[in-house]
């Protein structure tokens, strides 16, 4: 037997996974995702919160090498397109899992660690 899920705490905890980031820049962003993962029993929520700490993951991982490549002067264009993309992209996320609940969102050039 398939067991249905609430949508709306499905559509609220998705959005709150990737939501995360709005809230704080530095560590914050990835408890929530970690704690959503590891207290929801919804597939598709822990997907997106999954998908939300490889994000997370990736923006740091980013954000350290564009660091160093500032060094050379490539790495401040490069900074500005990840500022850009870190705040837009969770934005759409957030739009995706609120329009469309029962599919988890898949963040474009990100690396799955996770």
């Amino acid at each position: 037997m398939e067991q249905v899920y609430d949508t709306d705490k499905r559509k609220i905890l998705s959005a709150l996974s990737h939501g995360s980031v709005f809230l704080s820049s530095l560590i914050f962003p990835a408890l929530v995702p970690i704690a959503i993962l590891l207290v929801s029993d919804d597939p598709v929520v822990k997907e997106n919160a999954k998908e939300s700490l490889n994000f997370d993951i990736n923006i740091w991982l980013y954000g350290i090498v564009f660091g160093f490549l500032t060094i050379v002067l490539i790495g401040w264009p490069l900074l500005a397109l990840l500022f850009v993309f870190h705040w837009v992209m969770p934005a759409l996320a957030v739009m995706h899992c609120l329009r469309t609940p029962g599919q988890a969102y898949r963040y474009p050039f990100i690396f799955r660690i996770l």
